[in-house]
C-alpha cells in the first residue's frame, strides 16, 4: 500500500517478511513518493530490487506518481534539495519512468491489484493494450478536457484520449462505497465512487475473486469493503502525527487468502540513523544471499573442484566467480561481493570453501554438519507453514501465548515433561527484538543458533 516517503515503513515490511527474492515476491501498489522525507530512497531501493528481481518485484503506479501531484505534495522539492547539479534530469527522468509504471497487476488470474479503484466501465483488456506511456500527467491531462478544439482531427484525437484518460483516472482515483452505483468522485476531482454491484459485476465478466487498492488512509492499515471482496491496504503508518494509524500489508497465501500483517514505527525502531538503517537492509540482503549459498553448497562445491584439479581448495576470483554464477544464475558482481563472502590468500587465490563458514562469527568455523544449515534453507517455505500454524490469529507475529499452546501440545505428544521458567527462558531467548512477539526472522534464527550451538558443543 502507499508508502509516501516513509522510508521506515519499507525497512520493517522487509524486516518482518523478507526481501524480495524468487521465493519472496512483492507487489507495491503505488504511491511511493510525495509527503515523507524519504521518497528518492524508496524509489532507489524498490528500482534496485526491480533489476535483479523483473519477474519476482510488481510496481503499480498510484496517482501521485505524477509530476503536477509531485510540484504540490513535495517530492519535487525533495529531488531538487537532495540533488542540486542534476535535479532537474532526474525529475525529468523519473516523470517518464512513472509514465511506464503498469496501472494495474492480476495473480493468479483471480486477484486485481491496483491503486484506486473501478468504475462501470472499466475494461481491463482496454487497459491491457494502453500505450500508457503517452499520458504522462494525468492531472494535466484533466485540465484539457474543459478545453474547446475547433477541428475534426483535434476532436477525434481529444475523443480517444479522454477515453484512455477516463480509464487511467478511474484506476488511478477511484475510491469503494458501500452505496450500489458509480457517481463522479468530486472529493478527489477524478474518478469514482463504485459500489457493490460494480464490483460484483467487474468479477463476473473477468472471473475475479479479489481487489486489492490503497489511496485511502485506513486507522488500522487496512479495511474489508462489498461483503469482503475488496480490500484496503495503507503501509504508512503515523501518517498525520506519532500514533495517528498503524501501517499494514497482506500475505496471500497458494489459496489466495489474505492475512493482514500490522506495524507501527516507534522510536524504537528509529533508534539508528538513515546510514545504519539501509546498512541493516544491506546486512540482510547479505544473509539471504548466504542462505542461498549453504542451500546450493553440493552443486557449488562440484563446481568448484572443476576448476581445482590439484586438490589445493584454492582458485582464481575469476574462476570462482564463474562457479558461483554457474550455479546460482543470479547475474550478481561476484568479483565485488567476494571479499564479504569467501577468504583470499596474499597472491589473490579465493579459499573457495571458505563460502560455506558461518561469516557472523569473528573467526570462521567450518560447519560440522553442513546438510542441516544446507536444509533449513531448502526448506524454508516449509518452515514458514510450521510458523503460520502457530501463529493462530495469523497477525504474522507469534504471542507468547501462542507458542506455549503449541509447546504443550507438542510436549503432550512426545510424553516430555514441560517447565514453565524454562519455556519462558526459551521464548525470550528466541524474541531478539524483545517486542513480546515472535516473528518469522526470529524464528528462522533460532534454528540457525541451535546449530551454531551444536557446533560448539561438538
Amino acid at each position: 500500500g502507499d508508502l509516501h516517503g516513509n522510508l521506515d515503513d519499507l525497512l520493517l515490511i522487509f524486516y518482518k517478511n523478507g526481501l524480495p527474492s524468487e521465493q519472496n515476491p512483492y507487489v507495491f501498489n503505488g504511491d511511493f513518493v510525495d509527503r515523507g522525507k524519504n521518497s528518492m530512497e524508496i524509489l532507489i531501493i524498490l528500482f534496485a530490487f526491480l533489476l535483479i528481481y523483473p519477474n519476482d518485484l510488481h510496481l503499480n503506479r498510484g496517482n501521485h506518481e505524477d509530476y503536477i501531484m509531485n510540484l504540490r505534495y513535495g517530492f519535487t522539492k525533495e529531488v531538487s534539495k537532495k540533488y542540486k547539479d542534476h535535479g532537474k534530469q532526474i525529475l525529468c527522468l523519473l516523470r517518464e519512468v512513472f509514465s511506464w509504471l503498469p496501472l494495474a497487476t492480476i495473480v493468479d488470474s483471480k486477484v486485481l491489484i491496483l491503486h484506486g479503484g473501478i468504475s462501470d466501465t472499466t475494461d481491463l483488456d482496454f487497459l491491457n493494450t494502453l500505450e500508457r506511456n503517452k499520458v504522462r500527467d494525468h492531472i494535466l491531462v484533466r485540465i484539457m478536457f474543459f478545453k474547446q478544439f475547433s477541428s475534426r482531427n483535434a476532436k477525434i484525437k481529444l475523443f480517444a484520449l479522454r477515453k484512455e484518460m477516463a480509464a487511467i483516472l478511474d484506476i488511478l482515483w477511484s475510491d469503494p462505497r458501500s452505496q450500489n452505483g458509480c457517481t463522479p468522485n468530486k472529493c478527489r476531482g477524478g474518478g469514482c465512487y463504485f459500489g457493490p454491484d460494480v464490483t460484483a459485476k467487474l468479477f463476473e465478466r473477468y472471473n475475479l475473486k479479489m481487489l486489492i487498492r490503497s489511496h485511502e488512509f485506513k486507522p488500522e492499515g487496512y479495511e474489508i469493503s462489498h461483503d469482503g471482496k475488496v480490500i484496503t491496504i495503507f503501509s504508512a503508518s503515523n501518517y498525520y502525527e506519532e500514533g495517528s494509524n498503524r501501517g499494514a500489508y497482506i500475505k496471500l497465501n497458494p489459496e489466495l487468502i489474505p492475512r493482514f500483517v500490522q506495524y507501527r514505527v516507534s522510536k524504537h525502531t528509529r533508534r539508528q540513523n538513515l546510514q545504519e538503517r539501509v546498512g541493516t537492509i544491506e546486512s540482510s540482503a547479505l544473509k539471504s544471499l548466504r542462505e542461498k549459498i549453504y542451500a546450493h553448497r553440493s552443486e557449488l562445491t562440484s563446481a568448484f573442484v572443476q576448476y581445482d584439479p590439484n586438490g589445493t581448495g584454492k582458485i582464481s576470483v575469476n574462476d570462482w566467480a564463474a562457479a558461483m554464477e554457474s550455479v546460482l544464475q543470479l547475474e550478481l558482481p561476484w568479483r565485488m561481493l567476494r571479499s564479504q563472502l569467501a577468504q583470499m590468500n596474499s597472491v589473490g587465490e579465493v579459499y573457495f570453501m571458505s563460502c560455506f563458514y558461518d561469516l557472523k562469527i569473528g573467526q570462521p568455523i567450518k560447519e560440522v554438519q553442513p546438510a542441516l544449515v544446507e536444509t533449513l534453507c531448502r526448506y524454508r517455505k516449509d518452515l514458514e507453514i510450521i510458523f503460520n500454524i502457530i501463529d493462530k490469529d495469523h497477525s504474522g507475529l507469534i504471542s507468547f501465548e501462542e507458542f506455549g499452546q503449541t509447546w504443550k501440545l507438542f510436549t503432550s505428544h512426545l510424553g516430555i515433561d514441560e517447565y514453565d521458567e524454562s519455556l519462558d527462558k526459551l521464548v525470550l531467548s528466541i524474541d531478539h527484538n524483545k517486542d513480546g512477539h515472535i516473528d518469522f526472522s526470529e524464528f528462522l534464527e533460532a534454528f540457525h543458533v541451535v546449530h551454531r550451538l551444536e557446533k560448539k558443543a561438538n
